[in-house]
């Protein structure tokens, strides 16, 4: 899905690390919420208390997910999911343009 209709979004920004990494929540008549967001070159440690979908638009980058031993490579076009209550970390190669979705 490329665009999304009927939602609200929330004018303030979420911004992480310095301003390295920034995002916009949308909410869904439903209640759901997704993030839309962008991620500068770096490493970053996050946490989560839901579950989450990424799915990267556009940019290289490699995750770390809490109790796997192995980095994965992702890069535009692919996704992952994050477990709730769970931390994870990623490096990001490229500048990265992302959709996180929460399951609550």
């Amino acid at each position: 899905m490329s665009t999304f209709e009927n939602v609200t979004v929330i004018k303030q920004a979420n911004i992480y690390f310095d301003g390295k990494v920034s995002s916009r929540t949308l909410q869904f008549a439903d209640g759901t919420e997704k993030t839309l967001g962008f991620m500068l070159p770096g490493e970053y440690t996050f946490s989560t208390a839901a579950k989450e979908l990424m799915e990267i638009m556009a940019g290289e980058l490699e995750i770390l997910l809490e109790g796997s031993g192995a980095w994965q490579s992702i890069s535009a076009g692919e996704s992952f999911e994050v477990a709730a209550d769970s931390k994870f970390d990623i490096k990001i190669k490229t500048p990265t343009d992302y959709c996180c979705s929460y399951f609550k």
